[in-house]
C-alpha cells in the first residue's frame, strides 16, 4: 500500500497522475423551499439579572455544588478517526527572518467576552470556531457563541453594552461582543436565575458576496429543553445581512437537518447532526455542506450539500428554493459501505470579488480529502490507515437554474492524485505532558491542595464537591484530522489545504500543513507542497487568494519553545509557500489552559480542543486571516484573586482582571484568544 501511495505521489509531483472522475446518476437530490423565518440584528437580547443559582459551565452538564466529574456533553465538531498516519519526511518550512508585516492586528473575540457576554447568561466553550468575513469596510468576526463587528482598523462599531452587561454586581467590559442567541433571536443559553435552558448554538461560518453586498452567516442550533436535555433536532439557521452594512437588520432563514443522511445497511439510522457547516458561493448560489452523523449509532452518514438561490436570499424573499444533495455513495473508491465513499467535509469555494465559475449554466466547486475514518469506514466507525494520497473536486453544475421553479443541477466528481497526507499527531506547547505550572493555572489548581482559599486547604476545593487525582499535565492539544480547510476558487483554480503528519528534517513527527492547488476543469495539480518545521506544530490553516491570484495562508502554530500562536506565510500558484512568520503581536503569552486539557474536568484521556477551523477573507487587494492563539498571561495570585485567602481582585474566579473587576484576560476553566490581522499580499 505504501509503495503505491508513492508511486502516484510522484506522478502528482509532476503535474500529471490519473485523474478519475464520476457523475453519479442515482444521486439523492431533493428540491424544496426554505421560509423566511424573521428578521434579527446584532444587539444583546433581554435577561434576568440577580444572583446567580445555576453554577453550570458546560452545555449538557446539569447544576451541582461544584463541577462535574467529567463533562457529559455533546462535543462538536466530530471526527471518527483516534489514530495518526505516517507522515512524509520534508526540509523545514524556513521560519522568516523578516516578513511582510500585517498592516493592521489585533485581538478579536476571546473566551472572557463568550462566556461574560449577555449578562453572563452564557457557558464556557471551546474552541472558539472562527467565522470571519470581511467587505465594504466591515471585519464580522464570530465565534462560539458571540459575535463582533470591526471598522478597518479593528475597533468594534457595534454598540457599547458595557454598563448594561451587569454580572455579579459590575459592569463587563466585552468589547460591544453580543451572544449568537440574542442574535438568532433565542432565549439565553442558560438562565443564570432560573436554570432554564435554550437552544445551543456551534460552528459559525460566514461570507462577503459582492454581487449582491450581503454578508451570510450560518451556525448549526441544537434544539433543548428547559433542563438542558438534548431534543436530537437541529437546524441550520442562515442569517443574510439587508444591506452591506452588518451592524443593521438582518433575515434569518431556518433548515432543518435532523432527518439528512445515509442509513447504509441499517447501520447509521437517523436522527443525524449536521456538524461542521461551511459557507461559499458562485454567482448563482449560496452553498452550505454538513458532515452528517447518527446520533445513535458510531458511524458515519454521508456529507451534505444544501444549495441556495442567491439572488431569493439577498431580496430577503419569503420563500428561497434549496436543493439537498447527498453525497453518500458518490465518489467511485471502496470503504466499508461498499464499493463507494461517502464526502467527508466537502468544503464549498468561495471566490474573491465576482471571480465564479459560468461554465456548463454556473459551476460551484467543493475540494475534499479522504484519509478519516468517515471516508473509509463510514460504518464500523472505525479501522482506517489514516493516510491518502487523493483528493476530490467536486463540481456542482447549473447552478443558474436554483433561479427556476425546477432547480436541475448535476454533481460531478474527480478523484486527483496528490502528496501523501496523513492524519496529524498531536501538537506540542513548552512543557507538554509535564505537570501543570502556575503557568496554566487552571491545571495547577486542580492539582494544589496546599494554597489555602475561601473554600478550604487545596484550590482544587473551589472548582471540585469531591477531591480528583492531582495529576494533570500541560496540555499535549489535539491536532485536526485530515478533513479539507477553506477551500477558495480564484484566477481558475482551486487552492486549500489540510492538516498532515511530517517530519520535518528527518526528525521527530510533528502536526505540519498540506497545500494544494488544483486545475478543477482538468482536475491536475498546479502546484502542491508542505509546511512543517522542526519543533513546531502548524495547523487548522486558511487561505484567501486575490483576484489577481496572490495569497495568504493563515494557521495556528505551537513549539517546544512557543506557546500558542497566529501565524502566517504567503503563497503563489508557481512559487508556492514562503517563509512563514509569526503574527507581530501574536506570539503566545502562555500555555493554553482550557478546560478540556484535564482529565479531572473531561474524562481521561482528554481530547484537548485547541481548534476546529480558522478563516481567511478577501476584500478588494488585501486580505485578513483569523487564527486562535492565547493572548494574555496572569500569575496564579491573580487568577485566584480573593478566592485565595487574603487575595484581592475580581469577583469572578479566574478572570485576573484585578480588584476594579475590568477587562479579563481569561476565564477560570479557558484562556484561548483570536487574532485578526489584514496582508496586502
Amino acid at each position: 500500500m505504501r509503495k503505491s501511495l508513492g508511486v502516484m505521489a510522484a506522478l502528482a509531483l509532476a503535474g500529471g497522475g490519473l485523474v478519475v472522475s464520476h457523475t453519479s446518476p442515482a444521486l439523492a437530490a431533493s428540491a424544496v423551499t426554505v421560509q423566511l423565518a424573521g428578521t434579527a440584528s446584532p444587539t444583546t437580547g433581554a435577561f434576568d439579572v440577580g444572583t446567580a443559582v445555576s453554577d453550570a459551565e458546560f452545555v449538557g452538564e446539569a447544576d451541582g455544588e461544584k463541577l462535574p466529574g467529567a463533562y457529559q456533553g455533546v462535543i462538536t465538531d466530530r471526527s471518527l478517526s483516534r489514530g495518526a498516519g505516517s507522515g512524509p519526511s520534508v526540509s523545514s518550512g524556513k521560519k522568516a527572518k523578516a516578513n511582510a508585516a500585517p498592516e493592521i492586528s489585533f485581538e478579536g473575540l476571546n473566551l472572557y467576552q463568550q462566556r461574560y457576554a449577555r449578562g453572563g447568561n452564557q457557558f464556557t466553550v471551546e474552541p472558539p470556531d472562527q467565522a470571519m468575513c470581511a467587505g465594504n469596510g466591515f471585519v464580522l468576526e464570530a465565534t462560539n457563541d458571540v459575535l463582533n463587528v470591526f471598522d478597518s482598523a479593528g475597533h468594534s462599531v457595534l454598540p457599547d453594552n458595557t454598563a448594561s452587561n451587569i454580572v455579579s454586581g459590575f459592569p463587563r467590559n466585552i468589547n460591544h461582543a453580543v451572544d449568537l442567541n440574542s442574535f438568532y433571536g433565542y432565549a439565553p443559553a442558560i438562565n443564570r436565575v432560573t436554570g432554564v435552558r435554550a437552544q445551543s448554538i456551534t460552528d459559525p461560518t460566514c461570507i462577503f458576496d459582492v454581487a449582491t453586498q450581503r454578508f451570510y452567516l450560518v451556525v448549526l442550533t441544537l434544539e433543548s429543553r428547559p433542563n438542558g436535555q438534548l431534543t436530537l433536532q437541529n437546524h441550520l439557521d442562515l442569517a443574510v445581512s439587508q444591506s452591506a452594512n452588518p451592524t443593521g437588520p438582518w433575515n434569518i432563514y431556518k433548515l432543518d437537518v435532523t432527518g439528512d443522511g445515509t442509513n447504509t445497511g441499517g447501520a447509521n439510522p437517523g436522527p443525524y447532526l449536521g456538524d461542521y457547516p461551511h459557507i461559499g458561493a458562485d454567482a448563482n448560489g449560496v452553498y452550505i455542506t454538513t458532515n452528517a452523523y447518527p446520533w445513535l449509532a458510531n458511524g458515519f452518514a454521508g456529507a451534505q450539500i444544501y444549495a441556495f438561490s442567491k439572488a431569493q436570499l439577498a431580496a430577503g424573499a419569503a420563500n428561497v428554493n434549496v436543493v439537498h444533495l447527498d453525497t453518500s455513495g458518490m465518489v467511485n473508491l471502496p470503504s466499508d459501505a461498499g464499493p463507494t465513499q461517502p464526502g467527508f467535509t466537502v468544503w464549498p469555494a468561495q471566490s474573491p470579488g465576482t471571480q465564479y465559475n459560468t461554465d456548463d449554466g454556473g459551476t460551484e466547486f467543493f475540494l475534499s480529502s479522504n484519509a478519516a475514518d468517515e471516508a473509509t469506514h463510514p460504518v464500523a466507525g472505525s479501522g482506517g490507515n489514516y493516510i491518502s494520497n487523493q483528493l476530490i473536486v467536486w463540481s456542482l453544475k447549473n447552478t443558474s437554474s436554483l433561479n427556476s421553479t425546477l432547480p436541475a443541477l448535476t454533481l460531478s466528481t474527480k478523484v486527483v492524485p496528490v502528496n501523501t497526507y496523513a492524519i496529524a499527531p498531536k501538537q506540542h506547547q513548552p512543557g507538554s505532558g509535564t505537570p501543570a505550572t502556575v503557568d496554566a493555572p487552571l491545571g495547577h489548581c486542580i492539582n494544589d491542595t496546599t494554597t489555602a482559599t475561601i473554600a478550604g486547604t487545596g484550590c482544587w476545593r473551589l472548582l471540585f464537591g469531591g477531591q480528583p487525582a492531582h495529576n494533570e499535565t500541560i496540555a499535549t492539544m489535539d491536532a485536526n484530522d485530515t478533513r479539507m480547510q477553506q477551500v477558495t476558487y480564484a484566477n481558475g483554480k482551486l487552492w486549500g489545504a489540510l492538516d498532515t503528519a511530517l517530519n520535518p528534517d528527518g526528525a521527530a513527527q510533528r502536526a505540519g500543513i498540506g497545500w494544494y492547488v488544483i486545475n478543477p476543469s482538468s482536475g491536475k495539480v498546479a502546484n502542491q507542497g508542505y509546511l512543517g518545521a522542526a519543533g513546531y506544530d502548524i495547523t487548522y490553516p486558511a487561505i484567501a487568494v486575490t483576484e489577481s491570484g496572490r495569497g495568504v495562508m493563515g494557521f495556528s502554530v505551537t513549539g517546544d519553545n512557543l506557546n500558542p500562536s497566529a501565524g502566517y506565510a504567503s503563497i503563489d500558484a508557481k512559487v508556492g509557500v514562503s517563509a512563514w512568520d509569526v503574527v507581530p503581536g501574536a506570539e503566545g503569552a502562555a500555555p493554553f489552559d482550557g478546560f478540556t486539557s484535564y482529565k479531572a474536568l473531561v474524562g481521561n484521556p482528554p481530547r484537548t480542543r485547541f481548534g476546529d477551523y480558522g478563516a481567511a477573507a478577501v476584500d478588494g487587494n488585501s486580505i485578513w486571516l483569523a487564527s486562535e492563539y492565547v493572548a494574555s498571561a496572569c500569575t496564579y495570585a491573580q487568577w485566584g484573586g480573593p478566592f485565595f485567602t487574603g487575595g484581592s481582585g475580581d469577583n469572578l474566579l479566574g478572570t485576573c482582571a484585578g480588584s476594579t473587576s475590568g477587562t479579563g484576560k481569561r476565564t477560570a476553566l479557558g484562556n484561548w484568544s483570536t487574532r485578526v490581522s489584514k496582508f496586502t499580499p
